[in-house]
């Protein structure tokens, strides 16, 4: 059906063409072939131009046709929200060129006055929807914050102390973040995305137990926060098409809403700070607090199974924290008094290397 459309159509812009520019062409081949004058040129010339277009239709056709069908498919791919904001870039882009038409036209030089305002056109078009489809977040962010303000002026200004800590699905399942918040050093508005909540009811109707348990204490930990603990809980339930993955969603989220990402994904923490999101990591938190152990300290420990190498022995500390003990493999189940030799920050916490006082007063 496309395909016919496009063919009568270019029948008629050949026959207009044609039954325009028929009389110029019959007296130009009557110069060179001495064709003479006859009546009806101008429908002679019609019907010439609607069977040429006729014939350049058939090979054309299938190229625009298929360029329609591709921009059709890109268009309805993209989400609604890229199209609005790339037609909106478009408008104003075209808008401005329409501003500026009346100072090019007054430039003296004739091409450049007929020719300059079609150029300017086209690229501040092009300029306008690039902006508007790639600053999409940026301007969806600008309307937030006109409404978190309009909101500060009608609740005498406490909206402005709100922060917004978006919580992701390992952080959630972690458990820690119910105890942080209860200590009170959580502050603002804890954000929970409505596609963090299909991810943590997914794992938990997994057929695989333990992701079983780990979704259910997701939730039963949410539950907690929201009933138990004065904090206030936000359920965001929007959503982004175009973005597949969970922790590009939580980023862009949090881009919109100017806040931070909280998490205990060391992965997630690194591509956060990569595009300059704010993230809040849990795991950084637990080992800032941790005590401080120097080398040469004394600690008493009980050592609970085989290291990694010979003759070295296990032990942890209240906090987790693990202590590879030197010749400990002798005093695995008692405890023991050791001598601390070195302490290694590592990405997954701290580990700490100490050895048997009994041995250090041998030696």
């Amino acid at each position: 059906m496309l395909k016919r459309v496009f063919t009568i159509l270019l029948v008629i812009i050949g026959g207009v063409l044609g039954y325009q520019f028929g009389p110029d062409l019959f007296q130009l081949l009557d110069k060179l072939l001495n064709f003479g004058e006859f009546a009806g040129q101008r429908y002679i010339g019609a019907v010439l131009g609607g069977a040429l277009f006729y014939l350049l239709a058939n090979w054309l056709v299938d190229y625009i046709v298929n360029a329609i069908h591709w921009g059709e498919d890109m268009l309805v791919k993209l989400p609604i929200t890229d199209v609005m904001f790339g037609a909106m870039g478009l408008i104003i882009g075209l808008i401005v060129a329409f501003l500026l038409f009346l100072p090019i036209n007054s430039i003296p030089i004739p091409v450049v006055g007929d020719f300059l305002p079609l150029v300017v056109s086209g690229l501040l078009g092009y300029l306008g929807f690039q902006v508007g489809f790639r600053k999409r977040d940026e301007i969806m962010s600008v309307f937030a914050i006109g409404r978190k303000d309009k909101g500060k002026k009608e609740s005498g200004g406490l909206a402005a102390n709100v922060e917004h800590k978006i919580l992701d699905t390992s952080v959630i399942i972690d458990g820690r973040i119910a105890d942080i918040c209860r200590t009170g050093f959580i502050e603002g508005a804890l954000v929970i995305p409505s596609f963090v909540l299909e991810e943590l009811q997914h794992i938990a109707d997994s057929s695989d137990i333990l992701k079983r348990n780990r979704g259910r204490r997701g939730l039963d930990i949410l539950n907690k926060i929201q009933k138990e603990l004065k904090v206030k809980v936000q359920i965001y339930e929007g959503d982004f098409d175009d973005v597949q993955e969970v922790d590009s969603k939580l980023i862009k989220l949090a881009k919109v809403l100017n806040g931070k990402v909280v998490t205990n994904d060391f992965n997630l923490n690194k591509v956060c700070e990569l595009q300059g999101v704010p993230v809040l990591n849990i795991n950084d938190l637990a080992n800032a607090v941790k005590p401080v152990v120097l080398p040469g300290e004394e600690l008493k420990v009980q050592v609970i199974k085989d290291g990694k190498e010979y003759g070295q022995g296990v032990a942890y500390l209240d906090d987790g924290t693990m202590i590879v003990v030197e010749g400990g493999r002798d005093y695995i189940g008692v405890d023991v008094e050791v001598l601390v030799t070195s302490v290694l920050q590592t990405s997954a916490g701290r580990m700490i290397f100490a050895k048997p006082k009994l041995l250090e007063k041998a030696l």
